[in-house]
């Protein structure tokens, strides 16, 4: 039987660029009503099994009231304790019992500690977040029928989904941490506030995607004229002032003149030293741990990312085949 999985962060789209900026506030009412839609999705194109984390905000159950459906909803059994690792543990352990296709809510936070805990599982990421590059805006009813067509096999995974970049930090040769979109080094000794909101704190960034359009940190890079795109290649910033000036959507409602010193293009393998040091290092927008001066850090990229489900890609391909079709010559649903 195929299993889908659903991994929904209660806590995101509440960090302090609500209060700096003007990023949005997504209740836990409206992720459930998400939630509501993914699950009719996935009722409808034949999925009857659905694994979900247990978060405080009881979403999923909470989805689930109401519904006439043929699927059935069970918790993972584990423990929720309200933090980046209830994520990273539930990815794991859904790659371990086999889940097919894993669908995210959340932003850029809670994808990269999803990653954390598996890359092998293809995931659908629905933008629940504040600064959101790596997952976007979907609409849930066809979020759920794009990730069961993927779980029951009814479309070509290869065909439908890309994999993705990420940059590693890795400490004693060995990758202690991960982000999906990037890495900033900020001057401040301690992690504070986690949300990086105040540019002249940061003194190194490093990108592993920057396309034109993205908010927040990545759009410093996307605004630098490169218009070379390649599979491979990520980037390095370092700021400050004796370079050039790039105007930066870097949270939303906050465009702002970001100073660059110097930049280049990353290529997949190359390792970068952290310098100088002491510093606190932010993945993905949010500070998450500090380097003393006696410890060595470097910041890599890799081409081992998270698999990410296309759901315009998926309905595509679908609708090419006929699966939706019913009658003569056809094997729809």
């Amino acid at each position: 039987m195929s299993i889908v999985g659903v991994i929904a962060n209660p806590s995101s789209g509440k960090d302090i660029r609500r209060l700096v900026a003007q990023g949005r506030f997504i209740t836990n009412q409206e992720k459930v009503n998400i939630l509501k839609s993914i699950l009719v999705g996935l009722n409808a194109v034949g999925i009857r099994r659905v694994v979900a984390m247990p978060d405080s905000g009881m979403l999923c159950r909470r989805a689930e009231d109401g519904l006439d459906l043929s699927l059935e909803v069970e918790e993972l059994d584990m423990i929720a304790f309200n933090e980046e690792k209830d994520s990273t543990n539930a990815a794991k352990m859904m790659s371990e019992m086999g889940v097919a296709c894993l669908i995210t809510l959340g932003g850029d936070g809670t994808n990269r500690a999803v990653v954390k805990g598996s890359r092998s599982v293809p995931i659908v990421p629905v933008s629940t977040g504040t600064n959101n590059v790596f997952p976007r805006l979907e609409e849930g009813t066809v979020v759920g029928m794009a990730a069961g067509l993927v779980s029951r096999n009814m479309v070509d995974i290869e065909r439908v989904s890309t994999i993705n970049n990420v940059l590693e930090v890795v400490q004693k040769d060995t990758i202690s941490e991960l982000a999906l979109i990037d890495i900033a080094v900020s001057k401040e000794r301690f992690i504070g506030a986690r949300a990086i909101w105040d540019i002249d704190t940061i003194h190194e960034l490093f990108l592993s995607e920057f396309l034109p359009g993205s908010i927040g940190l990545s759009s410093i890079g996307a605004q630098l004229g490169y218009t070379g795109r390649g599979k491979c290649l990520g980037m390095h910033l370092k700021i400050g002032y004796g370079g050039i000036e790039v105007l930066a959507p870097i949270a939303p409602g906050k465009v702002v003149h970001v100073p660059v010193k110097e930049w280049r293009i990353l290529k997949v393998g190359e390792r970068v030293e952290l310098i100088p040091r002491p510093c606190t290092v932010a993945l993905d927008g949010e500070r998450s741990f500090s380097l003393q001066t006696c410890q060595e850090a470097y910041i890599s990229l890799s081409d081992q990312g998270p698999q990410v489900v296309s759901t315009v890609a998926v309905m595509r391909e679908a609708a090419n085949q006929g699966i939706f079709k019913r009658g003569r010559h056809s094997d729809g649903i």
